[in-house]
């Protein structure tokens, strides 16, 4: 989301950066005032509209951005292709916590080595395949051919995030798969993207988030 409003130019605020922020965005989910709460964050107000979910909210920005084609089937592939990146998201989270959410790493350490090694050799390539094969049928250096779509944008997000996260799996991989690998580096090469990727706004990857490195679930 922060992806696409940045390459688009958007003036937005990131209420959960702001001093307090996270604490105002539970007020707000709490709040009886909200006829249609969003479940967590990320949720994005636009005007009096509260809109949820990642895709869901990509799927609102995108023609008001520029970020996707006009016509209908070209903005259903997009979030098609977007639904695809937020089912391999759960499995790269679920690498690492297999079990439960609620309960840290180190209380599932076992099954997540177990889970993580089936994705990097299984689920990995798969997803990471697909994606090459579309770019493939594709000509034109996007995951629509020749026009930019926040897909795109995610498609990079995805890569950057699992480099972090299982360097050495992808170390392996990334030969199998130049033509996603080249777009990663195109839209890092988007002067929007890289003035945004070298400031404070970017959130560096860490063991907080959904990508997360440890050395025991990246084998060589």
């Amino acid at each position: 989301m922060r992806l696409a409003l940045e390459d688009a130019g958007a003036d937005y605020v990131d209420v959960a950066r702001l001093r307090g922020g996270m604490a105002k965005l539970e007020r707000f989910l709490e709040s009886r005032s909200v006829e249609r709460p969003p479940f967590a964050p990320p949720f994005l107000k636009a005007g009096k509209q509260i809109i949820g979910q990642t895709a869901n909210i990509l799927l609102y920005l995108g023609p008001r951005l520029g970020l996707v084609p006009r016509s209908e089937a070209n903005r259903l592939w997009v979030h098609q292709l977007q639904l695809t990146i937020a089912d391999w998201l759960v499995e790269v989270h679920d690498s690492h916590h297999p079990i439960a959410g609620g309960l840290y790493y180190e209380e599932q350490k076992p099954e997540a080595m177990r889970r993580a090694a089936d994705f990097v050799t299984n689920r990995l390539p798969k997803f990471l395949g697909y994606f090459e094969e579309v770019l493939r049928r594709n000509p034109g250096g996007t995951l629509l051919g020749k026009k930019f779509s926040y897909a795109d944008l995610s498609l990079f997000q995805m890569i950057a995030g699992l480099r972090y996260a299982v360097p050495r799996a992808m170390a392996r991989l990334e030969s199998r798969c130049p033509g996603a690998i080249a777009l990663h580096d195109r839209v890092a090469a988007r002067p929007r993207i890289a003035a945004y990727l070298a400031s404070q706004r970017r959130i560096p990857f860490n063991r907080q988030g959904i990508f997360r490195h440890y050395r025991e679930l990246d084998p060589r």
